[in-house]
């Protein structure tokens, strides 16, 4: 199982401080494939640009997707310009795939097809294998879902020890903040615009 397969499943499973928005799951996911290709040594970080290395078939379809969707010229993509490019659409496309392999059964979440629904993690290996991963307190599982909001009551795992991990955990963490300056912005500006139109 991938890093961004096991952060699905988990935000499935363990509970957070509010729903997970698609689109801060979706830049998640854009940095767990990075994090999983970087320790793949398809990719180096040169400060926050990414340099691609050779094409590598990981036997798994998505993160060879990501692979060959990287930037190889030069001066090269950014972390953040990656995690809002790739990002589109991710969270639904990982969705797919999971239930496509069976990992994913009954109903949908209120983001995806299929509005109001819930998704529910199959009891399969893959789920297993995402539990554990994060009941052991992994750093990069722990820290890409705390970005979402995600965590239990126990003490948080250790710091990856990586700086090029560290480099796309930050921009996650970044990016899902400014995206959600950008939905409350909109609340506000939706708010002002109400109270124009009930004014009398």
């Amino acid at each position: 199982m991938t890093t961004p397969q096991d952060l699905f499943l988990v935000s499935l499973d363990v509970p957070g401080e509010h729903p997970v928005e698609q689109g801060d799951l979706a830049l998640a996911l854009a940095g767990a494939e990075l994090i999983d290709l970087l320790g793949a040594r398809a990719l180096t970080l040169d400060g926050e640009r990414i340099v691609p290395g050779p094409v590598l078939t990981t036997g798994d379809r998505m993160l060879d997707e990501a692979g060959a969707a990287l930037v190889r010229q030069e001066p090269y993509e950014t972390v953040e310009d990656w995690l809002w490019r790739r990002g589109e659409g991710l969270a639904v496309a990982y969705r797919d795939t999971l239930e496509a392999d069976g990992q994913v059964t009954g109903r949908r979440r209120h983001w995806l097809p299929g509005r109001g629904r819930d998704d529910v993690p199959a009891d399969t290996a893959a789920r297993r294998h995402a539990t554990d991963r994060w009941e052991s307190r992994d750093p990069v599982l722990t820290g890409l879902a705390a970005t979402l909001g995600i965590q239990d009551d126990r003490p948080a795992g250790p710091e990856p020890e990586d700086e090029a991990v560290v480099t796309v955990l930050v921009a996650v963490g970044d990016a899902v903040t400014e995206l959600e300056a950008v939905r409350e912005r909109r609340r506000i500006e939706n708010v002002a615009f109400d109270n124009i139109w009930r004014a009398p």
